[in-house]
């Protein structure tokens, strides 16, 4: 294969690895924006949606040596899994908020970060003692189909991925931008004690932003399930740390930098893999983040906002 044909390839595959980072950094960039936490459960929120998709699968009895499915029942089926997986890992994510989260929300100092860092080891060790250490084969229910562009080739698995991906982000835009709620979200991350006074319930768009950001999160647990085949209860914080290095990359608190981010992030995976080596993936992607962070600390899209009194 040619060397641009290969480079034409590992942009698609890039692009569409870039949409499952983006959907998780928009998690901790939604939370951090509302209340300036880094949530590490998340890494953990993302594993079990792998986890909550795969008995969704099986409930609907479609298992790992089922044929992939056509037609209106893949359709159904991906309609039913995506709804059930962002569900469950939403109410997840408003039950850490609720129990963990909220009662140290008001603790100055580092106790609530560490408090998403005992809820994420908590739920690594539950999938861990009920699924085993193996991985866990996902089933395949996307067909193998392949279609030429250029010397490369772009599959369907990747073009379903890509428009679900872009879907749920014009779905979140149109929330944060256009609708009452969104306002509020917005008001809430600019000031929340303004906002409480001008007639605004912060602690219930604190409880619907961990909902967004953790179905999100479930959204991209199916596109790592449906794309890599496996999933374990190792496979959160790798991912999840590209994911929150998309959100600082891109300027954590910034939608649009939490897309470009993951994006950016998706494509140095590849094209890195692809011209330097697997092995040397990571060191690329985080010598991106430091030199980013030197010289533009708020990071590509984000802003530097005054200190609240």
């Amino acid at each position: 294969m040619h060397t641009l044909d290969v480079l034409l390839q590992q942009v698609v595959n890039g692009l569409a690895l870039g949409m499952m980072y983006a959907l998780l950094a928009l998690g901790f960039t939604m939370v951090y924006g509302i209340i300036e936490l880094i949530n590490f459960a998340h890494f953990s929120v993302f594993m079990t949606g792998t986890f909550v998709g795969l008995m969704v699968l099986n409930l609907m009895g479609v298992t790992a040596v089922s044929a992939s499915l056509q037609g209106p029942a893949l359709v159904g089926t991906l309609i039913v899994l995506f709804l059930a997986t962002m569900v469950a890992t939403g109410v997840l994510g408003v039950l850490i908020e609720r129990i963990c989260l909220r009662p140290v929300r008001h603790v100055s100092g580092t106790a609530p970060m560490i408090t998403t860092i005992g809820v994420a080891f908590i739920l690594i060790n539950i999938m861990l003692l009920t699924w085993g250490p193996q991985a866990q084969r996902f089933p395949q229910l996307l067909p193998n189909w392949r279609w030429g562009v250029g010397g490369a080739e772009i599959s369907f698995k990747q073009i379903v991925l890509f428009v679900v991906g872009l879907l749920l982000m014009l779905a979140l835009w149109h929330l944060v931008q256009r609708t009452t709620l969104g306002k509020a979200m917005r008001a809430t991350a600019q000031d929340a004690d303004a906002a409480r006074m001008m007639g605004i319930d912060v602690d219930r768009v604190v409880v619907v932003t961990f909902f967004l950001g953790s179905a999100l999160a479930g959204a991209g647990s199916l596109f790592f399930g449906l794309y890599y085949g496996f999933t374990g209860y190792y496979i959160g914080y790798t991912t999840g740390l590209r994911a929150f290095t998309s959100a600082v990359l891109g300027g954590i608190g910034s939608i649009p930098g939490a897309v470009l981010g993951g994006l950016l992030i998706g494509l140095t995976q590849s094209l890195g893999g692809q011209f330097l080596g697997v092995k040397w993936t990571d060191v690329i992607i985080f010598s991106i983040l430091i030199i980013v962070m030197v010289l533009r600390p708020n990071g590509l899209l984000g802003t530097r906002t005054p200190q609240k009194a």
